[in-house]
């Protein structure tokens, strides 16, 4: 029996294109202003945002592959927890009172612009999971 390849993991060059469709596409299904996804992504050049929209490709950074990463982990967080979809989407912008979130909704906590604020709700999201 041949031995099996170990795999490799995939450059961060070759998910560009992958992960930029797949921001895209959940930011209309949040509902995004274009605002907030740039926010989400930190803040890219509005030159390179609307290419990377446009051409749904592209070779962004280590930093917005991650939060992108966080985002869908988010997404899929949600899923989870709200069998509803619009329940689950509309999570986000609803004020929460965990000591987290002080009142306001995750997404204005995720606005931030700090990459650590995903994080922070991903690994909420994934607590309430279990």
């Amino acid at each position: 029996m041949p031995a099996r390849p170990i795999p490799v993991a995939t450059p961060v060059a070759d998910l560009g294109g992958p992960a930029l469709r797949s921001f895209f596409r959940l930011a209309e299904v949040w509902k995004l202003r274009v605002a907030e996804q740039r926010k989400l992504l930190g803040d890219p050049p509005e030159s390179t945002f609307y290419k990377w929209k446009r051409e749904q490709d592209g070779s962004p950074g280590r930093d917005v592959i991650e939060r992108i990463s966080y985002l869908l982990g988010i997404f899929k967080a949600l899923q989870i927890l709200f069998p509803d979809p619009a329940q689950a989407d509309a999570w986000l912008r609803r004020p929460n009172q965990a000591a987290l979130f002080g009142g306001h909704s995750a997404l204005e906590r995720m606005l931030s612009g700090n990459v650590a604020d995903l994080f922070v709700v991903r690994q909420y999201l994934d607590a309430q999971r279990g």
